[in-house]
């Protein structure tokens, strides 16, 4: 099969032959048919994240064909369409795993970082860590739901019924939140880099009530604030436009680090917290709201080939939506 394969970090991804993977007893053999472009790859290709496997193939927002299953399979047959998230296993029987928080367990093991994900034209994943993809999307249409989804949803439930909903950083998951949110009768509040004129037309598309710079002060308090830019001093600046008792989510895996600020920000019952991953729950409950929504993902294509095409363009910003490459 042919792959975009990670070599070392800072360096391009390399377009490979390599030899298409077998499925073990639990897993599923895949043929992808599209895989979202994540900032969570950009992290690990620039050594933010420090403990890929090497060489490794990127891609943890999976929409693929069964083509074999193993021995234990039972879930899934060939010929479904499912879908393949950034959390690729747990060990079950930890602290973390017994108490429902899979999300934290010590042995995790991640799609796209130490399992080879989708930047390729096959690929294997557990059985039991995979989802059926709703009929109404198309595969390339699907494929953010996987991550871009997954966790902005996992974010907006710890906003809990927060009415006045800031969002920094107005890219893949931030599109698919803010429809979500206003489905669930939110406000939304869209913050963009200064002057990025274009992202804050597509946060009021998407249903935003107000959209500006992230140096702004909205026209009300919020109740809540969801961060997908990985950009600490947004901590601060997000506190400053909380009402009292607010929270601000942290939404990314990686964060430049957060500077000094004065507990006056904080005083008040404001909250920071972080999301770490997903659960199995997560996804099972988000695939089933998505499509009552209707939740709409905007997706820029890709061949597989350009990858490092696409992650330019998420890098520098030049996408609205989500990339997707398609084999």
């Amino acid at each position: 099969m042919r792959a975009m394969l990670l070599e070392q970090p800072q360096s391009p991804l390399r377009w490979s032959e390599c030899a298409r993977p077998e499925p073990g007893p639990d897993q599923v053999l895949l043929r992808v048919k599209a895989c979202g472009v994540c900032r969570t790859d950009l992290h690990v290709c620039d050594g933010e994240l420090t403990q890929p496997k090497l060489p490794l193939v990127l891609g943890h927002e999976i929409v693929g064909i069964v083509e074999a299953v193993g021995e234990r399979v039972e879930r899934f047959q060939l010929g479904d369409r499912v879908g393949v998230p950034w959390l690729g296993g747990t060990c079950g029987v930890c602290r973390f795993c017994e108490r429902g928080q899979e999300n934290l367990c010590e042995a995790a093991q991640f799609t796209g970082y130490q399992i080879d994900g989708g930047y390729a034209e096959f690929t294997v994943a557990d059985q039991r860590f995979c989802f059926p993809i709703p009929l109404k999307y198309s595969d390339a249409e699907a494929a953010p739901l996987l991550c871009a989804g997954l966790i902005g949803y996992r974010s907006l439930v710890m906003c809990g019924d927060a009415r006045r909903l800031g969002i920094y950083g107005f890219g893949a998951a931030a599109h698919i939140v803010a429809q979500v949110a206003r489905f669930q009768g939110r406000e939304v509040f869209a913050f963009t880099r200064p002057d990025d004129v274009a992202a804050q037309q597509f946060a009021r598309d998407m249903g935003a009530k107000w959209a500006g710079s992230s140096d702004e002060q909205p026209p009300e308090l919020l109740d809540a604030a969801i961060l997908f830019a990985p950009v600490g001093a947004l901590v601060p600046q997000a506190l400053r436009c909380l009402d009292k008792g607010g929270v601000v989510v942290c939404g990314g895996i990686h964060m430049s680090d957060i500077p000094r600020f004065p507990y006056e920000l904080l005083w008040g019952e404001r909250v920071i917290r972080s999301v770490a991953n997903l659960t199995r729950r997560d996804g099972e409950e988000f695939l089933k709201l998505a499509p009552q929504v209707p939740v709409r993902t905007e997706v820029q294509t890709f061949a597989l080939s350009a990858a490092n095409e696409a992650l330019s363009a998420l890098r520098e910003g030049r996408l609205r939506g989500a990339a997707v490459l398609v084999p």
